[in-house]
């Protein structure tokens, strides 16, 4: 019995652990806290997995679980990026500049909005299971997306703010694919 628990969690684990890590990391912004935030959620959904009423929807449960993990780590208003995980790699290509522009403008934004964004467009989740997941209406995943994009379209565009410039400049890291 108890190997095939470990190997039920293993399989989970390896069917879900890539998409709650990008999700976690584009989150946050640290892969360090991504790291921790990913364990504590499959320790407690494990705990629980016996309130999954569908196993259709376990990406977007865990979600939940993950979302609720990151408000916990996270002290109130944090937006930072890692220090210590600078990318000092030569870019292969032009196209990374505007992604590591992405990743700052993510950092500027709202949470709420933020992610929206990461279940949307980092996870190809379809418009139900981030109803599902964030627990709001499938209009209001519509309505925020929209409030999103502008959001994120303002931070792109506009200059930081001096004390953020200098938070910046000093601690950048492009959200890389796991």
């Amino acid at each position: 019995m108890f190997a095939s628990s470990e190997a039920r969690y293993n399989q989970w684990v390896r069917d879900h652990y890539r998409f709650l890590f990008r999700s976690a990391w584009a989150l946050t912004g640290s892969r360090a806290m991504a790291e921790d935030v990913v364990q504590d959620c499959f320790t407690n959904a494990w705990k629980c997995r016996d309130q999954l009423r569908e196993p259709a929807l376990a990406r977007a449960w865990l979600f939940q679980i993950m979302r609720r993990s990151i408000f916990r780590h996270l002290p109130p208003c944090q937006i930072a990026l890692d220090e210590d995980e600078e990318d000092t790699r030569a870019a292969p290509e032009s196209g990374i500049d505007d992604r590591l522009d992405v990743v700052r403008g993510l950092g500027r934004i709202a949470p709420i909005h933020r992610e929206v964004l990461v279940l949307h467009y980092f996870d190809d989740m379809p418009t139900a299971q981030i109803a599902e997941a964030l627990e709001i209406a499938p209009g209001t995943v519509l309505s925020r997306l929209a409030r999103a994009r502008q959001a994120l379209k303002a931070a792109v565009t506009s200059p930081p703010a001096p004390r953020e410039e200098a938070e910046r400049s000093s601690n950048v890291t492009a959200l890389k694919r796991v």
